[in-house]
């Protein structure tokens, strides 16, 4: 496996090691539908959160959470929709964003809650 595949396997690690000790139950991960791929579906109480992990090595060039592209979006909200069917589920759907960086040997993580929305 490529570098930055394993860089990004280990990003989503520590996104779900993170979400679990907050209390978040994971439900799905890497979960697929048509050309979309959600990283983390977790729920906490009565709502259903979408986790999108964007990790890079260095914030050089932008924030993580900055290389989330409208069409990614869109494909996020999709894919949603399509679990939410799927498992005949009526919960409030909330999109967040775990942006991680490393800074020298540290990885700093940053959780955030509704990054964008479905309409957007």
């Amino acid at each position: 496996m490529a570098e930055h595949n394993l860089f990004g396997k280990e990003a989503e690690a520590k996104a779900k090691a993170y979400l679990l000790n907050k209390g978040y139950a994971l439900l799905e991960q890497n979960y697929r539908a048509g050309r979309a791929e959600v990283d983390l579906l977790m729920q906490k109480k009565e709502k259903l959160i979408c986790i999108e992990v964007k990790a890079r090595s260095t914030d050089f060039f932008g924030t993580p959470q900055q290389f989330i592209s409208s069409k990614k979006i869109k494909l996020l909200v999709e894919a949603v929709n399509h679990y939410l069917e799927e498992n005949q589920m009526d919960l409030e759907v909330r999109f967040d964003v775990i942006a991680i960086t490393i800074q020298g040997q540290n990885w700093k993580l940053k959780h955030l809650k509704n990054a964008f929305y479905a309409w957007e």
